[in-house]
């Protein structure tokens, strides 16, 4: 038997950075994302070679392992290990070898959420492999608890989420872990304007996202005044972005993305750099009305807000640099896993 999954990347609307703790711990955090057709992928084959095989395409590791409830954590493939090792200790799961395959529709660093999203997906082929009580809340928080405390990596909460639930959604954080999602109905024709008002551009330059949260989290554990400000006016702009995006107000977006975009620069020092700031004279100067770094800065992609007749100029313009702009839509889906059978019969077939 064969088992598939994917679950969707996403963008940050508003609102980013305020689900990491210990902000989101004291203060609460709110963001609103939403998912794009772009996506992480797992596939688990089970094989009768009493080992457990990995195949992870975003961390370059093809490695067999002797079949074990628990494989070693040693920097290759830790997020796929991390998944198997907790699914394997949490629940009764009869010890079988198999094959795993992973890979990202984006590089890693993108900002996109690539890292959380694959956690979701690996675990979403688990649930459906062995068709494990998890619901989107259930599969999520895992997911969160398997990054953030079992392999001790920087981050926030709300990529899980995305990629558990897609859509458009409005994320609260409070403290103790807790989330609330409120799925958002976003009419069909505010979502066509919104595609045609967005360029997705890629700078050319990954980004570890871990060194640029933990100075923000050492920001708001010392009590910094500017970045605690800063974070607050970011995570208002959640609220008032639920309501642009609801009523279509793209004039209003822009300009919720272009403060946005200046508060979170005072979170940390490595959050903007001489890329990203040509990128943004370049595109500004072509006609775009305001941007953000995507996920916690540093690189990965930029979204730019445009008027539509400006679009293709501004693309025209950042297609001279380095990096590239993606065409992308949003999607209403969150992860999902399937069966394959009769393998052999399909072989067969096929030849």
């Amino acid at each position: 038997m064969i088992v598939r999954s994917k679950a969707p990347l996403r963008i940050g609307l508003a609102g980013g950075g305020s689900d990491v703790s210990p902000y989101s711990d004291i203060y609460g955090g709110i963001i609103l994302n939403a998912t794009i057709n772009l996506y992480a992928y797992c596939t688990i084959e089970e094989t009768d070679d009493d080992f457990v095989t990995i195949e992870s395409y975003d961390d370059e590791c093809f490695e067999c392992y002797p079949l074990s409830r628990k494989l070693e954590i040693d920097g290759k493939a830790s997020l796929l290990k991390g998944c198997y090792n907790r699914v394997m200790r949490d629940y009764s799961i009869p010890l079988k070898s198999c094959k795993i395959t992973t890979y990202n529709d984006a590089p890693a660093g993108s900002g996109l959420g690539t890292s959380s999203t694959m956690v979701v997906a690996i675990l979403k082929a688990f649930v459906e492999w062995h068709s494990l009580p998890l619901g989107d809340y259930e599969i999520a928080r895992l997911a969160y608890e398997i990054e953030r405390k079992d392999l001790n990596l920087s981050g926030g909460k709300q990529d899980q989420y995305a990629a558990a639930f897609g859509g458009f959604n409005y994320m609260e954080f409070l403290n103790d872990d807790m989330v609330i999602i409120n799925p958002l109905k976003v009419k069909r024709w505010i979502v066509d304007e919104m595609e045609s008002s967005i360029v997705l551009y890629f700078t050319g330059r990954s980004r570890s996202s871990a060194a640029i949260i933990d100075e923000q989290r050492k920001n708001i554990s010392s009590g910094n005044t500017m970045s605690i400000e800063a974070m607050h006016r970011i995570k208002q702009s959640a609220v008032d972005m639920k309501l642009a995006v609801l009523k279509g107000d793209m004039q209003a977006l822009a300009r919720i993305i272009g403060q946005g975009w200046e508060d979170k620069k005072k979170m940390a020092g490595a959050i903007t750099n001489p890329v990203i700031e040509e990128a943004f004279a370049v595109a500004i100067d072509a006609g775009a009305l305001a941007g953000k770094v995507s996920g916690a800065g540093g690189g990965g992609f930029i979204m730019f807000i445009v008027e539509p007749t400006k679009k293709k100029a501004v693309i025209d313009a950042l297609g001279k640099l380095d990096g590239f702009t993606l065409h992308f839509n949003f999607t209403d889906g969150g992860a999902h896993g399937w069966k394959i059978y009769e393998t052999d019969r399909i072989e067969t077939l096929k030849h």
